[in-house]
């Protein structure tokens, strides 16, 4: 008996994108387009009339915008929703709306960029059919109790956190819970060049610490979280008896470039750090060997749980394998953090 198809609704202004899209997507054969739509109020009646699995939206459009739709849709239809965008920090309030990922329209100008642009389309409609969207989105946080922690740490601490789908919202929630007192922040989420930059900026307007893109070279601080570089590999070294970041181009480990593996193999490889491993929404296993790395090195390390992941793939092979210390909301995690940096300093003090 052949697999049941993803049936998509395609939503776009453009008559030119509709049809491209269209046509290409249905070229898979685990996907089938069951209509498509000009606008939102459009859409919301094909919705209604079609019940679609997955539905991908562009942004701009007449009459409401997909961010408007977005907001007024996912309350009443929690439906998998894929936003088709250029490069655009607006990307990031769609996804804050209840987007479940994002593609890159802008290369959509030759035939190589077509091909990536579809291809990375239908990989990630396979994602949003199987992906989490509704009343667990947005969990009640949990206030975390700000201590005094990083000047306590010196530079032989970090705090490493690896996501993929879900993982934008996800890394957001827990950032604002935090201070600006805490070790220095890795982070690897899976997103394109130039949109980690867009990320790492939201981040700062709307946390505590200090957040932005990482470069090479960038020297590890308290109070500062960076964000690994879209299309380029992010590894911690010890250089000069400074913790560095190096960001260089490579080929994809775990499928991913930056890879979250790549990160927490390389903390689990430096002698006398203390560190903290997080592990995230995302689908597939990018993380969970490195995250096991990093526990057999002596790291603390956490799981975000099912109820709470968009996609639970990522943290649910590194719990599977053994490499997660303890799995919670992502509401709770925050405080978790403080514990463990509560925990390290009282045990460094003792010493």
């Amino acid at each position: 008996m052949p697999l049941r198809k993803i049936r998509v609704l395609v939503v776009d202004d453009s008559l030119f994108m509709r049809e491209f899209i269209t046509s290409q997507i249905s070229k898979d054969d685990a996907v089938e387009v069951v209509g498509t739509a000009a606008d939102p109020y459009e859409a919301r009646d094909k919705i209604i009339e079609l019940a679609p699995d997955v539905m991908t939206l562009d942004i701009a459009m007449p009459k409401m915008n997909g961010i408007e739709f977005l907001r007024l849709l996912i309350p009443q239809y929690p439906l998998p929703v894929v936003v088709v965008s250029a490069v655009d920090g607006a990307v990031f309030d769609a996804l804050n709306a209840g987007a479940v990922d994002f593609v890159n329209k802008s290369d959509v100008k030759d035939k190589r960029g077509r091909e990536r642009f579809i291809s990375e389309l239908i990989i990630k409609i396979k994602i949003a059919s199987i992906a989490k969207v509704g009343k667990n989105r947005h969990p009640e946080l949990i206030k975390a109790e700000k201590q005094k922690t990083a000047g306590n740490f010196e530079s032989d601490a970090v705090i490493a956190i690896g996501a993929s789908t879900g993982g934008t919202e996800a890394i957001l929630t827990i950032l604002k819970q935090l201070g600006g007192d805490l070790p220095g922040i890795l982070i690897v989420q899976h997103m394109p060049p130039v949109f980690t930059r867009l990320y790492a900026e939201r981040l700062n307007e709307a946390c505590a610490m200090e957040v932005r893109e990482a470069k090479n070279g960038d020297e590890l601080k308290p109070g500062t979280a960076l964000v690994a570089e879209g299309g380029l590999q992010m590894s911690l070294e010890r250089k000069d008896g400074r913790l560095c970041v190096k960001s260089v181009q490579a080929e994809k480990v775990s499928g991913h470039c930056p890879s979250v593996d790549v990160l927490f193999d390389s903390i689990s490889k430096i002698e006398g750090i203390n560190s903290l491993g997080v592990i995230l929404t995302g689908m597939g296993s990018d993380g969970a060997r490195g995250l096991l790395a990093m526990k057999k090195a002596g790291a603390s390390t956490i799981g975000q749980d099912k109820t709470t992941s968009v996609v639970y793939g990522m943290p649910e092979v590194a719990h599977s394998i053994g490499a997660v210390d303890i799995q919670l909301p992502i509401g709770d995690i925050a405080a978790q953090i403080y514990k463990w940096c509560d925990s390290r300093t009282k045990r460094k003090t003792e010493s």
